[in-house]
């Protein structure tokens, strides 16, 4: 399999290739250059299976330059019960008679990055040596929180590798921040920015594609990759997920085998509903796709409307992982809803970067309206649906997972849509305990962080995630912050 660029289809790389690179030089992002048949044969074929098995399975048709020893190694290193609290990787929790809530969070981070990020290290060191023999790798990073971590864990003391993580200082949760600011590793840094998730990401990409910069790396024998899902080894893991929650299902008789399913999703740069868009057209049995947003509506509004603007005011929410208004992974939908025109992604994006906004044409539109449904819900709606949650189903979620169920219930009430529906639970409630507590009980919540875990773990019976209860005594490493001007200035200063 061949990947090609968003914005220079010319452009045909290996999967080895794509993944070292991290983003096309041209700033385009890498897409297969067509999608792996998942027949209803092999579909059958992976019921039963463990998440290890299912993984190597699929991720071979996207990987064909990887030996199956080396796709062995990499996924065997990434999904064992040393690192995720679970014997079977993720957790499928059914809440009444028609959602599933897929538990992605039971990695190192508490957080679905986890799904991917414990694999891309080992993609990328495979790739690395494939294709730059030799070079350190710069894994360069933008996060809106749960990002950061889990690449830090996930790149911690890797051989070959730095890593530097920017993170907008006042737009995480304090569980967030603290997870980043202690990290272990001697080629690990994290610093601050003043500003928000979109001036952290815009600044990265613009460092990737600095030519002064290139030529620094070039001089010390390093090369610029990335962890963000606008790395492809990042998003490919994803497209492995949905795949096995729909065959647990159907394992467990939850629904039959070929059934078509829905599928919602908190997403703000639009990575994890995009895995589902590919699995889909793999040949997934899935019917829409609800992509749920916050108050930072813009993905909501293109949905309805066909014009992408961020030219809005930016809310810091309960959510903020999904704080985002510049959504990167839009754009291999959009290059895939056009029937792969470079030119046309070019010039919309060419359009977003100077004026901050873009129109899909019609047909794009129509074609959009097919596959997904927007809808977004505030802060007090998503408090609402955290106690509803825990009240009726004894169920406690985060503000992310609760964006999604909102939203859900929201898309079925307008449209009647019944169909069972598979929601991506993204985050521990254990991240973010300080919302979900003023949504679940009427006691005083405490100002320290580790009290208020202590407290939901006693209001809910969950025993919290023990790498969390260990922040407690951890270190602080890195501390201080940069405008986004200095971004550059503090990369040139990592890499010396």
């Amino acid at each position: 399999m061949y990947y090609n660029s968003t914005r220079d289809s010319a452009c045909r790389v290996t999967a080895a290739q794509a993944i070292a690179r991290g983003i096309s030089a041209e700033g385009g992002l890498f897409v297969p250059e067509s999608l792996p048949e998942l027949s209803m044969e092999k579909l059958k074929s992976l019921v039963g299976k463990s998440y290890p098995e299912k993984a190597k399975a699929i991720l071979a048709d996207f990987l064909t330059d990887f030996t199956e020893e080396e796709l062995a190694r990499c996924v065997d290193s990434a999904y064992t019960v040393q690192k995720f609290d679970s014997e079977s990787i993720i957790e499928i929790a059914k809440v009444g008679e028609q959602d599933y809530l897929l538990e992605l969070w039971h990695g190192p981070t508490c957080a679905f990055k986890d799904m991917a990020l414990q694999l891309l290290p080992h993609l990328l060191t495979v790739s690395a040596a494939k294709t730059e023999p030799g070079k350190e790798i710069v894994v360069l990073v933008a996060t809106s929180g749960d990002t950061g971590k889990a690449a830090l864990e996930g790149f911690q003391d890797v051989p070959g590798t730095r890593m530097l993580v920017f993170y907008p200082e006042n737009g995480v949760s304090n569980m967030q921040k603290r997870q980043m600011t202690t990290q272990e590793g001697q080629n690990v840094s994290v610093c601050a920015i003043r500003g928000n998730f979109d001036d952290a990401q815009t600044s990265v990409k613009k460092i990737f594609t600095d030519p002064e910069i290139l030529a620094e790396l070039e001089k010390n024998g390093q090369k610029f990759s990335s962890a963000n899902s606008i790395n492809w080894g990042r998003l490919v893991p994803q497209i492995v997920y949905y795949i096995a929650a729909y065959t647990e299902l159907a394992e467990q008789g939850e629904i039959e085998m070929g059934e078509v399913v829905n599928v919602a999703v908190p997403t703000g740069n639009f990575g994890n509903i995009l895995a589902a868009y590919y699995a889909k057209k793999m040949g997934l049995p899935v019917g829409k796709l609800i992509c749920a947003s916050n108050c930072n509506r813009v993905l909501a509004d293109f949905i309805r409307t066909g014009t992408y603007d961020r030219n809005r005011e930016f809310y810091t929410t309960s959510s903020p992982s999904m704080d985002i208004l510049i959504s990167s992974n839009l754009e291999r939908l959009l290059y895939d809803l056009s029937g792969r025109d470079d030119a046309v992604i070019r010039e919309w994006f060419s359009a977003l970067s100077r004026d901050g906004k873009y129109t899909v044409s019609p047909e794009v539109l129509e074609r959009l309206h097919e596959e997904l449904a927007g809808g977004w819900c505030d802060d007090v709606q998503t408090a609402e649906t955290i106690g509803e949650l825990f009240r009726e189903y004894g169920y406690l979620c985060d503000t992310h997972t609760a964006v999604a169920v909102k939203v859900c219930a929201d898309y079925r009430r307008e449209t009647g849509d019944t169909r069972k529906t598979i929601i991506a639970s993204t985050a521990s409630p254990f991240k973010f305990t300080a919302d979900v507590l003023h949504a679940v009980t009427n006691r005083e919540i405490p100002a320290d962080d580790f009290e208020q875990v202590a407290l939901l773990s006693e209001i809910s019976g969950m025993t919290p995630p023990a790498s969390l209860v260990a922040l407690r005594t951890k270190e602080v490493r890195f501390t201080g912050s940069v405008s986004k001007e200095e971004m550059a200035d503090r990369v040139r200063e990592m890499l010396r």
